[in-house]
């Protein structure tokens, strides 16, 4: 496949030329369905948000204003386009939680760089997918995105500290899962 320059990949998707986009789809595809796959219930979710986001990408490309990254506007597509599929009706019964009270402060657990190191990423996508759907989409706008809380509350009309409690409700899942999966990995290797 022929190397394009970034101004000409844009200019093509522009003119809604298919060899430029589909060469735009395929050098961030893996990249974008990683950031899809965070948010989605499983892969085939994933996927579907990928192309959704890639379709908004195509249709919205003139709305690029050559300020910033290119990538960086394709990104912020992307985390809206999962962010509109989690904020839709069909979806919107599975995220209400109502938190009377933030988690006490012995629950914190401690998870070593070996443990995250020892993980696939395949693996840690499947663990975060496997938080309830409010919780995985706190956890990634605050972890993946940078969001703080009082940006999350806005974006997922939530408060502040329901947005701190799905984040520390996310850690401690995802580091028993994690302690878990180290666990496992040292049985497999001891037979």
């Amino acid at each position: 496949m022929p190397a394009y320059s970034e101004e000409e990949i844009i200019a093509g998707c522009r003119k809604k030329n298919r060899t430029f986009q589909e060469h735009l789809y395929k050098v961030y595809y893996s990249m974008y369905l990683k950031v899809c796959a965070r948010y989605a219930k499983n892969m085939m979710d994933a996927e579907q948000l990928l192309n959704d986001g890639f379709l908004k990408i195509f249709t919205q490309i003139d709305k690029f204003n050559n300020v910033g990254s290119f990538a960086g506007w394709m990104h912020r597509i992307m985390v809206n386009t999962c962010l509109d599929y989690l904020k839709s009706n069909y979806l919107k019964q599975e995220m209400v939680m109502h938190v009377n009270a933030l988690p006490p402060e012995e629950t914190n657990l401690s998870v070593s760089n070996y443990g995250l190191e020892n993980i696939e990423f395949k693996e840690m996508v499947q663990i975060i997918q496997s938080l309830p759907a409010m919780t995985r989409t706190v956890f990634n706008l605050f972890v993946f995105e940078g969001f703080n809380h009082k940006e999350i509350g806005q974006q997922l009309d939530i408060t502040i500290s329901t947005s701190s409690w799905h984040v520390h409700q996310a850690r401690n899942i995802l580091q028993k899962k994690i302690k878990d999966s180290k666990q496992k990995t040292k049985t497999y290797e001891a037979k």
